[in-house]
């Protein structure tokens, strides 16, 4: 089972699972655990190969897809009993929360979508290209740290860009080749997301200075009733990281206003 941390003080409380993006871990979320355990049960989760989720198991596994890896996820929640909660995910975790989601409807209160990626641009395609060619060949921790600038490029992104870069820094060589090509492979199922609405309430935060993901989210909340968009100003991709005072409280009052959600 996947590596899992909780914060519950009270059976009553809703539940808030955060879920990170590949390269990361748990501990992205230091932000927002002391503003959202005043309100919610908390339940953090490190995603196969990350953080504390390091076990033989998963070196075992040759092939990931995003219904194993959602799972998982699901594997933790029936394990703590929890029938339904609220999702926060950042980044690539996105995907994760959007794809459990689909399949899991009734497991979802709403879903918070934190820097999300719902469409890999030009720039993103030719990036991921690039990086199939030489994930073989280059050392991982330089393809990253090459993502990382592109994605997160100015000067005050530089704590979000550190962090992500120091984490990835835990993976492992072969771990990370499992996780590009899963994200290599994911238009079509973006496509899909794009199209189809949930039904599920559900808030985009999006810096103003993420170039490279921010339009298509932009796109995608005008055809979907269910969506509603934050754009936090001078801020870039990691908005929970950047900007987490304006992150937790619009997160935390969107939260409320759609408690079970059914």
């Amino acid at each position: 089972m996947l590596h899992f941390t909780t914060y519950q003080s009270n059976s009553n409380k809703e539940w808030v699972t955060f879920i990170h993006g590949a390269g990361g871990s748990s501990s992205i979320w230091f932000k927002q655990i002391r503003d959202f355990k005043e309100h919610f049960n908390v339940l953090l989760i490190d995603l196969r190969g990350h953080g504390k989720s390091k076990k033989v198991f998963y070196e075992k596994i040759k092939q990931y897809s995003f219904d194993s890896i959602g799972n998982e996820v699901i594997d933790v929640l029936n394990h703590l009993k929890i029938e339904k909660t609220h999702f926060i995910g950042i980044s690539l975790g996105t995907i994760i929360v959007r794809e459990i989601t689909e399949r899991f409807p009734n497991r979802t209160s709403s879903m918070i979508m934190g820097g999300a990626v719902m469409k890999l641009n030009l720039r993103g395609q030719i990036l991921m290209r690039t990086g199939a060619l030489l994930k073989s060949i280059m050392p991982y921790l330089i393809l990253y740290r090459f993502f990382a600038f592109i994605i997160m490029p100015k000067k005050k992104h530089r704590e979000s860009r550190n962090l992500f870069i120091n984490e990835a820094k835990k993976l492992y060589q072969k771990e990370f080749k499992r996780w590009f090509t899963l994200i290599s492979e994911v238009n079509p199922l973006l496509k899909f997301f794009r199209i189809k609405d949930s039904g599920i309430p559900t808030l985009y935060i999006m810096g103003s200075e993420d170039h490279m993901f921010l339009p298509s989210i932009s796109k995608l909340v005008e055809n979907h009733q269910s969506s509603k968009l934050h754009i936090i100003q001078d801020c870039g991709h990691v908005v929970n990281v950047e900007k987490p005072n304006i992150f937790n409280s619009v997160s935390i009052d969107f939260i409320k206003k759609h408690p079970k959600f059914t």
